[in-house]
């Protein structure tokens, strides 16, 4: 080839050069499922090569300029923009990468199944059994929760068991006493069962101490000064007596003086057999005519 149709060749060659820019999109690669179909080569043709060493520059302008224009003829950008890639559809969700990501989600704890709900002869026989074993009066709130049962159940049970028991002339019953129930003997059988415990020993309390006791239980809560001036005498060892035997406890402390403050305890109300200090029987029948003169006398 001569120097002139090698420049003939040359300048033709730069004129069918066609910028980046200008260059027509590459159509879509077809579906996996036709991939085999299509595979024919484009036809060899005289514009070929032209083609090719246009395509060549193109390679080198492009990897010299960092980057592919855009089709408005805007350089392209030369890193890809934070998030861009982690974009979703125009549904708003993330790409497959970013939800592999995410820590999934903790499903919440089924809920225990409910108790089940005993019958009236099941439920009878676990209420007898515990009262059997309880040191002090038993509610039926807690009775309730121990047996997982509903409360309006407790109480009309417990009523009817206490009057089977009467009914069948048991030497023990069930009864309520200090906001409980709890299993007590008859008293018509009390003299064996103190023959039995006391075994020929009876501790009962003084004088001093009934009276004291009962000051504490009509004036409750009171100051040890206090019982002392309703007595007229010091009841300071008597006071000592009840807390050490369970019948008397301190219960605070008087704002003004700082003084202790006692009451009665449960232990109180299961020896007398009562539910609260609200059934104490009224004093007025027990005082003396002349008690209003002799509290003047004492002022």
């Amino acid at each position: 080839m001569s120097d002139e149709e090698r420049r003939d060749s040359l300048a033709d060659q730069a004129a069918a050069w066609v910028p980046p820019w200008n260059r027509p999109r590459p159509p879509a690669p077809p579906p996996a499922d036709q991939e085999d179909l299509g595979n024919e080569r484009p036809p060899e043709g005289p514009d070929s090569s032209k083609i090719s060493l246009a395509g060549e520059a193109a390679d080198a302008a492009d990897r010299a300029g960092g980057g592919r224009a855009g089709d408005d003829g805007t350089p392209g950008d030369e890193a890809e923009k934070p998030g861009q890639g982690e974009r979703g559809s125009a549904g708003g969700s993330g790409t497959a990468g970013e939800r592999k990501q995410r820590a999934p989600r903790r499903r919440a704890a089924p809920a225990p199944p409910p108790a089940p709900e005993l019958d009236d002869a099941e439920l009878r026989g676990a209420l007898e059994a515990i009262l059997l074993v309880v040191d002090e009066p038993v509610s039926e709130l807690t009775l309730a929760q121990v047996l997982e049962q509903s409360p309006e159940r407790i109480g009309p049970l417990l009523d009817d068991i206490a009057a089977g028991y009467t009914a069948a002339g048991h030497g023990f019953e069930l009864r309520r006493a200090a906001g409980g129930w709890r299993l007590y003997t008859r008293p018509e059988y009390a003299t064996y069962v103190e023959r039995f415990v006391l075994d020929g020993q009876s501790v009962r309390l003084t004088q001093a101490a009934l009276e004291t006791l009962a000051v504490v239980a009509y004036r409750q809560p009171v100051t040890r000064s206090r019982i002392s001036a309703i007595r007229g005498v010091n009841c300071d060892g008597v006071l000592r007596t009840l807390v050490s035997r369970g019948l008397v406890e301190e219960c605070g402390v008087e704002p003004d003086s700082g003084a202790f403050l006692y009451r009665t305890t449960t232990m109180f109300l299961e020896k007398l057999g009562l539910n609260s200090v609200d059934e104490l029987p009224p004093l007025a029948p027990f005082l003396p005519d002349d008690v209003e003169e002799l509290a003047d006398a004492t002022r």
